[in-house]
């Protein structure tokens, strides 16, 4: 028999997705702020900016505008940088006047699988299991703008 589920554990995300490039690559599509700024943000979603400075200690910062006209700003601290295996960044959204809300964290695994990249993205520290589910939504898309800046042509 299964075990039950920790209902008082805090909800987490967990998103696994391989990419049809090589490792290096893929690492450096997340560290180098040309290659975010193609990809990093919903599908629809214009890019306002995308400053990347990755390295521990280092910060970046996306502006996006939603189909709508809004403009949603994120922020974040790298606490992590192993290249090409490993990222781990805090993780907030700003209020309207720049300052970041509640903290998550991310961490984001990169595996070589048969020329191909195993990533797996996890974050953690959600406030709830809606808050869970709406960044599940924003990765999901993220990550399918992801693949495909990175696919072959």
């Amino acid at each position: 028999m299964a075990p039950a589920p920790d209902l008082a554990a805090p909800p987490e995300l967990v998103l696994t997705r391989v990419i049809a490039a090589p490792r290096a690559l893929v690492f450096r599509a997340w560290t180098d702020a040309a290659h975010a700024a193609r990809w990093w943000g919903r599908q629809g979603f214009t890019k306002l900016s995308c400053p990347i400075d990755a390295r521990p200690g280092g910060r970046f910062r996306v502006g996006m505008r939603s189909p709508a006209g809004t403009s949603h700003w994120k922020q974040g601290t790298y606490r992590e940088v192993v290249a090409p295996e490993r990222l781990v960044f805090t993780y907030a959204w700003e209020d309207a006047a720049g300052r970041p809300g509640h903290q998550m964290l991310v961490t984001i695994t990169f595996a070589e699988q048969d020329g191909r990249t195993r990533l797996t993205l996890r974050q953690t520290g959600f406030e709830s299991v809606e808050s869970r589910d709406a960044h599940q939504g924003g990765w999901t898309s993220c990550l399918a703008r992801f693949a495909a800046d990175l696919a072959p042509a």
